[in-house]
Order: C-alpha cells, then sequence, then structure tokens
C-alpha cells in the first residue's frame, strides 16, 4: 500500500464494545475510514464517515450479529478522493466486497419497521385514516425499536440510544 493508504491488514481490529457496554468513543467527531468486522473476525463493511462514532453506533443498531470489532484510519483533512481510495484499496485487500457493501441500505438507512408488519397489521393500517395510520407506524416502529433494543441489551450494550421521533411517524428509525 502506499504511504497514505494504510493497509487493513495492518490496522488493530478493535472490539465493538469496551467493558461498560460503550462504544469507544476516541472516534467522536473524527472523519475517518473503518471496516466492521463479525464474531468470526470476518470483514463485513467498509464505510467512512464524518462522525466515526456516531456511524459505528447506527451500524451496531441496524446490524448488530455483524458488528464486533473494527479498525479505523482517521484523516485530519477531509477528503472523498482520499476516503474512496482506500475504501477500494480495503476490499480488494479482502479480495472483493464484503457483504455488507453488496447491501448497503441495510447499513446505511433507516431502518424500516413497515417491513416487519404482519399481514394482520397491514390490513388494519390499510383500513385507518391517515392521521390514526401514523399513530398506528409509530406504534409499529416502537415495536421493532424495543426489539433492537433487546437484541443490543442481550450483547451487552449499556449506553443510552435514543431514535429520531420524527422518524417513527413514518415508520423508520435512526439513532438521534
Amino acid at each position: 500500500m502506499t504511504a497514505d493508504i494504510p493497509a487493513l491488514a495492518s490496522l488493530t481490529l478493535m472490539p465493538y464494545l469496551d467493558a461498560t457496554g460503550q462504544v469507544p468513543t476516541d472516534c467522536q467527531g473524527k472523519v475517518g475510514i473503518y471496516g466492521i468486522f463479525d464474531e468470526a473476525q470476518t470483514l463485513q463493511f467498509v464505510g467512512y464517515s464524518r462522525d466515526v462514532y456516531m456511524s459505528l453506533k447506527q451500524h451496531l443498531v441496524r446490524q448488530p450479529a455483524a458488528c464486533y470489532g473494527y479498525k479505523v484510519e482517521t484523516i485530519d483533512r477531509p477528503s472523498r478522493t482520499l476516503l474512496e481510495a482506500i475504501r477500494t484499496a480495503w476490499i480488494d485487500e479482502n479480495g472483493g466486497q464484503p457483504p455488507g457493501n453488496e447491501n448497503e441500505a441495510a447499513w446505511t438507512a433507516a431502518i424500516d419497521a413497515k417491513v416487519t408488519m404482519t399481514a394482520d397489521e397491514q390490513a388494519e393500517y390499510a383500513r385507518l385514516e391517515e392521521v390514526n395510520q401514523i399513530k398506528y407506524l409509530k406504534k409499529i416502529a416502537r415495536r421493532v425499536e424495543a426489539e433492537i433494543l433487546a437484541t443490543l441489551k442481550a450483547r451487552g450494550v449499556q449506553m443510552d440510544l435514543r431514535f429520531n421521533p420524527k422518524l417513527k411517524e413514518s415508520g423508520l428509525l435512526d439513532l438521534k
């Protein structure tokens, strides 16, 4: 690799959660690129962000079973060109796209609680007036939120996770 592009293998694999059940805050507010690894230390996703810490939290909520470790490279001066070059190099080093980069929306988009609705819930939703549909979507979103939080608690996550209340009206979940 060139001096500007570190090899993914040369970076230290950090545990996703520290001893207190928190995502480590050392990358809070920092621009960087990261690779996320599952429990078997297999690369699952390569992404970059203006706030690596916040992105790591979002990924943990969206893909808890795939977030057990990460490697990160922060940069002082934001450069999309450099971040894209590092991302390409890491994916090449991996021997191809990790599963998360093949379906990036599952890692980067808000969680759509509507897709979890049963046939009965869908029928009930369709019968409601628009004002009541919003309330119904909030109810579905809260149910999915509770399931996510239970899964994370079972993983040992102890941090306070707050979802954007306005998005729940659309049946979406995203950290605030």
